[in-house]
């Protein structure tokens, strides 16, 4: 998604909602920007999952020091109490070093995937330990920058859909599928603004 697909989704969505215009005016300058490599971003969220940012941050830190040249194939061959001496647990070590064998062995291929359809590619993710659909949307919106992303297991675009359209009430998922339909092929951009709604700053995945 280049930054004139950005412009004509913006355009769209302004168009067709009218709570999203607004919510784009304010937030207009923000935008969704892609993250490192693959391997990487799967890694640090991994990391990141079920614990604060500020926490996450500090794990991965200590993970670089320990790993200078952090690849698959380093992490691969990682002993899980090295792993956990970096402040992972060992479910999340574990799963680390699944990861890290699956991409060097070549089950995970990036080199694909900008050619797969959102599903396969997610079923594909999905087949490592520690990444369930939540991550792998995640990482088709931030790293693949894939457009009609309708992550319905965030709590944050279910919080700000509820807040915007809905009198902060909760709504069902097939009613708050419904109510995306309008965002189409756009669902990335519209679920990116609603996320700007409750919170500025961007946190990267």
């Amino acid at each position: 998604m280049a930054l004139n697909d950005w412009d004509v989704a913006c355009a769209h969505l302004s168009k067709c909602d009218p709570i999203l215009k607004r919510i784009i005016r304010d937030y207009r300058t923000s935008v969704l920007k892609p993250r490192g490599a693959p391997f990487l971003t799967l890694a640090r969220a991994i990391v990141g999952q079920q614990i604060s940012v500020k926490a996450a941050q500090s794990v991965w830190n200590k993970l670089q020091l320990a790993y200078p040249e952090f690849t698959a194939t380093k992490l691969s061959r990682a002993r899980v109490t090295k792993l956990r001496s970096c402040g992972l647990s060992e479910r999340k070590a574990e799963y680390m070093r699944d990861l890290a064998q699956h991409f060097s062995s070549g089950r995970l291929d990036p080199t694909h995937w900008h050619s797969l359809d959102d599903d396969i590619v997610i079923a594909e993710l999905t087949q490592v330990k520690g990444i369930g659909r939540w991550t792998a949307e995640m990482f088709l919106m931030f790293n693949l920058m894939r457009p009609d992303i309708l992550p319905l297991g965030d709590l944050g675009l279910l919080n700000a859909i509820y807040r915007h359209y809905n009198d902060e009430e909760s709504m069902s998922l097939s009613e708050i599928s419904e109510l995306a339909e309008r965002w189409r092929p756009w669902r990335s951009v519209a679920t990116w603004y609603l996320w700007r709604s409750l919170d500025p700053i961007p946190v990267e995945y």
